[in-house]
């Protein structure tokens, strides 16, 4: 229904090839949102990642990571397929998520994702209307998630890229938050894949290109590879 609606969705522990697939709902969301060039071969892999979440929930059912990785697989079965119940059943777990937690960056990232990623793909009006999609609420959570994540280099990625993708006039914000992922810690491979991200656009930043910034980072967010 949106591009990269739930970035962050999906946290990224392994850049393994598709070959290699481990059988966590969590680096099954990784290949399908980061390492597949087309819609079908996505969807399969986020329905292994449902049933997958589901056999963890069915044996503790509070389980966190499990909730999280299947609230984000359904929301990326929502933007693949169309489905806005789909969509709209993802940021419903997300806020339970972030109630309970609100401290949690994690939940905060896919909620900044989600209302950022809606109107990215509809526009503002039509997001609004249809989904409840909101640029100030994308933004708020997107500035929550950079404050609670410390020092890693993921939120600030992530949310360079975000921010631009979403408003290329908005070059100061992006390459503060850019700058400081460059020089943030990488101690996962989701934080080395964003800190790499962020070097990418730095240098359109730095050059206040905020078009080629733009581009640049809508390749690098979740389904970038995959076409219309």
């Amino acid at each position: 229904m949106y591009r990269t609606s739930l970035l962050a969705l999906s946290a990224i522990v392994s850049m393994a090839p598709a070959a290699a697939l481990a059988d966590t709902p969590r680096e099954l969301l990784t290949t399908a949102a980061f390492q597949t060039a087309t819609k079908p071969q996505a969807l399969k892999l986020v329905a292994q990642a449902i049933t997958a979440s589901d056999r963890i929930l069915a044996a503790r059912p509070n389980d966190h990571e499990a909730t999280l990785q299947r609230a984000i697989a359904i929301g990326y079965r929502g933007k693949l397929t169309r489905s806005r119940s789909d969509v709209r059943a993802s940021l419903d777990v997300f806020q339970k998520l972030a109630a309970a937690n609100p401290r949690d960056p994690e939940a905060q990232i896919v909620i900044a994702g989600w209302h950022l990623g809606a109107v990215d793909e509809l526009g503002g009006f039509l997001a609004r209307t249809a989904l409840g999609a909101r640029v100030s609420a994308g933004e708020t959570a997107l500035a929550k998630a950079v404050a609670l994540g410390g020092d890693r280099a993921f939120y600030p990625g992530l949310a360079a890229l975000l921010q631009i993708r979403n408003d290329p006039s908005d070059i100061a914000q992006a390459r503060r938050w850019a700058e400081a992922a460059a020089t943030g810690q990488a101690a996962t491979p989701l934080d080395a894949l964003m800190k790499r991200a962020a070097l990418s656009v730095l240098p359109s930043l730095r050059a206040n290109n905020g078009k080629a910034a733009a581009e640049l980072a809508r390749k690098l967010v979740p389904f970038g590879k995959i076409g219309d």
